[in-house]
């Protein structure tokens, strides 16, 4: 099994792609810039982007996961549901199925949730609904590592000191819950 994973730091911290790898036993290759967002992907004059059009186009993937900018489903949604589509229909023209990779809200009291003007639910609900809107209209899979992280964040050390980004057990639920997706099919 191949999988290209295209994200930012939410996909490379701790070595997410290592990890989905030895769970699935597959290849996993990542396209991946800290604060990536998924239309970098498909921008042709950045190197990301024709790196991963490049990829895309010659196939052979049996699985995309994509990964959208922390916040960027909440505060650019019109690009980010272009973005999906787009992607979604480069995944499939090369034979893979792709997987929407939900991530989380940022850490309750934290800093920078408070700039974003909301609370933990609140981003919780808009990245979920945000992602799932794109997966029903992609028809994708949607891995919700968001709702995992919302129900064990109280009780588990989910989050690195910054509160945005994942700690190692914060990653190995990602993996885990991206597993499983593909696993169910």
């Amino acid at each position: 099994m191949r999988i290209l994973m295209l994200g930012n730091s939410f996909t490379y911290e701790n070595d997410l792609p290592g990890r989905l790898a030895g769970l699935l036993g597959a290849q996993v290759a990542h396209h991946t810039r800290g604060g990536a967002r998924l239309a970098e992907q498909l921008n042709p004059r950045t190197r990301l982007g024709a790196r991963t059009l490049e990829a895309l186009q010659a196939g052979g993937w049996d699985y995309v996961v994509l990964q959208e900018m922390s916040n960027g489903p909440i505060t650019a949604p019109t690009s980010f549901y272009r973005s999906v589509g787009e992607l979604c229909r480069l995944a499939r023209q090369g034979g893979g199925e792709p997987v929407l990779y939900a991530t989380w809200a940022y850490q309750a009291g934290g800093e920078a949730l408070s700039k974003l003007g909301m609370d933990a639910g609140e981003m919780s609900r808009r990245l979920y609904e945000a992602y799932h809107r794109a997966g029903e209209e992609n028809r994708a899979l949607v891995a919700d590592v968001g709702e995992r992280f919302a129900a064990l964040a109280p009780t588990q050390p989910l989050y690195a000191g910054d509160g945005i980004h994942p700690s190692p057990l914060g990653t190995q639920l990602a993996a885990e819950t991206i597993a499983q997706v593909i696993r169910g099919r």
